[in-house]
């Protein structure tokens, strides 16, 4: 084990929920607006996950008052405090980029039950 690893081990979070492409997550922001500091909650779909380690990332995307948003995410960040799955979805592709050109229901993903 390299000292990068043994520096890396300790910024990992042990307390991650696992989710999943297709999910529907809640992330906990922090913002720091001047000396305040509060927790945001941007809920979404997840589109991506990539990186291992501390590396990780997730993109997660929403539709605010008929505009999409997309927001990456580093999966250790000390900024992200809790990410909450809503609910399982149903897909079979690893990332979720062709919902960008899809509008109303059929940018909907289907929930495993």
């Amino acid at each position: 084990m390299n000292v990068m690893d043994m520096i890396e081990e300790k910024q990992i979070k042990k307390d991650v929920d696992s989710f999943d492409v297709g999910d529907r997550v809640k992330v906990h922001v922090v913002i720091r607006e001047g000396e305040k500091e509060r927790i945001q909650i941007f809920k979404g779909d997840v589109i991506a996950k990539r990186g291992s380690g501390t590396r990780a990332s997730f993109t997660v995307r929403k539709i605010s008052f008929g505009i999409g948003v997309e927001r990456i995410f580093p999966l250790h960040s000390k900024m992200v405090k809790k990410i909450e799955p809503v609910r399982k979805g149903k897909v079979r592709r690893a990332k979720l980029y062709y919902l960008r050109n899809l509008r109303g229901k059929a940018a909907r993903i289907k929930e495993v039950r």
